[in-house]
């Protein structure tokens, strides 16, 4: 397989020394491979995320105003060590606490918890929050319960903005949890991905057949099935996500429908549309959405749709400005 690297042990430190050069905004902490806001630490909670590399722009391009104050870079699907988020956190501290916004993988939940451990033996107050937002399987591969996917994008918008905003660390804590409740997300892989490391797909998927409820590190789906139209795949994820909550006529939703890195925005946007028909036929409201490639897979064709319920101050939380590599609006 062709990849546009030098040496596949470099891959991950080479690719945060390039984000940092081309983004001002962003300092990189090189020995413990993590992205912080140059302009660290701010008088506010201290939003700190991160996970294996292999989904950018989720978390690196995260990070700046609104967003993120850190981002922690594991090796490819590999969760980084908790002496990066201790840093992190030690980086990025104005002294209002720290948030640990963290996916729901083993590795992601024990390592992010040791370092909050060892921050509170230093006097600073920590809180976490797992994102369990998929609805495709109750357990997976890494994981004990549900996976922390596309929500993950929303929420460290919101949560950032409302940090931000002057938030404290009780308040971020609540809101982020009450996020985390009211969104869901489920995924199909139309192809596997390839790591650099192994440099052969992670799992063989026929030319005609495409995965339901596909992790974001190829771990398995609901089931396997022949190649399905946009349509139809949107009327199985979108009804297994509406289903789940439940989204019920009159409800404002923000609509996200991420492609896994390998799929080209002309299909996204048709799955979008495909998402809007759907939707407008339940009577739930689109008031917000979000369309590109935001936590990916590596080359993975496929895409989620994630749907967030919405109030008043969600709404105003996710239109405040933000300013990252990824996501600005607004200033």
């Amino acid at each position: 397989m062709k990849k546009l690297i030098n040496k596949v042990d470099d891959v991950v430190t080479e690719s945060l020394a390039g984000m940092q050069a081309a983004y001002s905004d962003l300092r990189l902490l090189p020995e413990y491979k993590t992205l912080v806001r140059a302009n660290a630490p701010q008088p506010k909670v201290a939003v700190i995320s991160g996970g294996g590399s292999g989904h950018e722009p989720m978390h690196g391009g995260f990070v700046g105003y609104g967003m993120l104050d850190a981002a922690c870079a594991g090796e490819v699907f590999t969760s980084p060590t908790p002496d990066q988020m201790y840093e992190a956190a030690k980086a990025t501290n104005g002294g209002k606490g720290v948030l640990f916004l963290v996916k729901n993988y083993t590795g992601d939940v024990m390592n992010f918890q040791m370092a909050a451990d060892m921050l509170k033996g230093d006097g600073i107050d920590v809180e976490q929050v797992v994102v369990n937002d998929d609805v495709a399987v109750k357990d997976s591969t890494w994981t004990a319960g549900r996976r922390g996917v596309g929500g993950t994008v929303l929420i460290e918008k919101i949560i950032g903005a409302y940090a931000q905003a002057g938030a404290s660390l009780a308040e971020v804590k609540e809101l982020t949890e009450r996020l985390n409740a009211n969104v869901r997300t489920m995924g199909t892989a139309l192809t596997s991905c390839t790591t650099p490391a192994a440099g052969k797909p992670t799992f063989v998927l026929p030319d005609d057949e495409i995965e339901l409820g596909i992790g974001i590190h190829g771990e398995p789906g609901r089931e396997r099935v022949k190649q399905k139209t946009s349509s139809e795949i949107v009327e199985y994820m979108a009804g297994s996500v509406v289903d789940d909550l439940p989204f019920k006529a009159g409800d404002e939703v923000l609509a996200f429908v991420n492609g896994m890195g390998g799929t080209p925005l002309i299909e996204l946007f048709i799955i979008y549309n495909d998402l809007k028909k759907f939707l407008d036929g339940k009577k739930i409201v689109i008031a917000r959405n979000l369309v590109g490639n935001y936590i990916t897979s590596l080359d993975m064709q496929g895409c989620s749709i994630t749907l967030l319920k919405l109030d008043s101050q969600i709404k105003s939380l996710w239109d405040y400005p933000v300013n990252t590599p990824a996501l600005r609006w607004g200033r």
